[in-house]
């Protein structure tokens, strides 16, 4: 994975925060010894429904919650995990001792370059955009990128269609028929009024289901409106920016009516791709990726090359321009700041 260059006082902060990290996990390991097997029920399986610092949200196959330490020793716990936990016999807290294998897991990177996960078992991703703040192909594609390359069925979900008039309709039409001529299902709703609702929750039923899109698209509002009970906090648009403010502050995983769960991350106005390759990249454009082997050259960068199958494609109109034009901005940034670049 390619990582941010640093300088010498950033590696010193790293590294001194990762000594802090070291000794609360060591620390907090030692007072989970304390906990003898005799104050803990039998192991039994259960998912992470929440995230609470140095605590999890654990829920029991019964469908019981409860609050859990878990070892500093296991990989990050993220919400949809599954888990291998133990209940007290009395009061305090369970104790989360391993996790299970992931099906599929949603991650993206830190400031550093690190991968951190979002959101673990997740069978769907419903990528969220909304008139305001006013939709963009190139960070739709961003999220689009990361469900390809995680393995996850995307679709896209276009909300407060209410604020669509005459005005704003056919751009909007027009960036709908990018993605729905890609196979994609676009949804058009609108948590205010409720229109289009019903195929929304068709959709998610039996489903292990997230929602992802940049701050103020009203990802919370939806999770509102298909599952009332959960009654999340609603944000405004900034009134100086115009971009959404952050309301969701942990991911947390809820349970729809008609089967399937639905997982609510926190906003994220940008999702960063600079951690992949170009290689990796092109193969998270569906589109591209079928294309790519039938270039001229086997080497081909795909800017300028003769007989480059995509820029012919494109040419030709059965590519999308846009979606190519996006595809390089996007690999442009794998080098900014001194990132490097990989190949595969």
């Amino acid at each position: 994975m390619a990582k941010r260059k640093l300088n010498r006082r950033q590696r010193w902060r790293i590294e001194k925060i990762q000594a802090e990290k070291r000794q609360r996990a060591q620390r907090r390991n030692a007072e989970l010894e304390t906990l003898v097997a005799d104050d803990l029920g039998d192991e039994q399986i259960g998912t992470i429904t929440a995230h609470f610092g140095q605590q999890v949200g654990v829920e029991s196959a019964d469908g019981d919650a409860m609050r859990c330490h878990f070892r500093a020793t296991l990989e990050q716990l993220v919400v949809g995990d599954r888990v291998i936990w133990q209940p007290p016999k009395s009061e305090g807290l369970g104790v989360v001792v391993a996790i299970e294998p992931r099906q599929t897991v949603l991650k993206r990177p830190d400031m550093y370059g690190n991968l951190k996960p979002v959101a673990a078992n997740v069978e769907q991703m419903l990528v969220v955009f909304a008139p305001l703040p006013t939709p963009s192909s190139a960070l739709l594609d961003r999220y689009l990128v990361a469900a390809e390359l995680s393995d996850i069925p995307a679709t896209l979900v276009l909300n407060k269609a209410d604020l669509i008039d005459e005005e704003v309709r056919p751009f909007i039409d027009e960036l709908k028929a990018l993605y729905q001529r890609l196979g994609y299902p676009v949804l058009e709703v609108s948590a205010h009024d409720s229109r289009g609702l019903a195929p929304l929750q068709d959709a998610l039923v039996g489903k292990t289901s997230v929602f992802v899109g940049q701050s103020g698209v009203g990802k919370s509002s939806l999770v509102n409106a298909v599952l009332p009970e959960a009654d999340l906090q609603v944000g405004d648009l900034s009134a100086s920016s115009g971009l959404g403010q952050h309301t969701t502050v942990t991911a947390r995983l809820f349970h729809l009516p008609t089967g399937g769960e639905l997982i609510d991350s926190p906003g994220i106005r940008e999702f960063g791709l600079w951690h992949i390759s170009e290689d990796e990249l092109l193969h998270g454009y569906r589109e591209l990726s079928d294309l790519a082997g039938h270039c001229k050259f086997r080497n081909c960068s795909h800017r300028n090359e003769p007989g480059c199958a995509l820029i012919m494609a494109a040419e030709s109109g059965d590519i999308s321009e846009e979606r190519l034009a996006n595809f390089y901005q996007i690999a442009d940034t794998l080098d900014e700041d001194g990132r490097e670049r990989y190949s595969s």
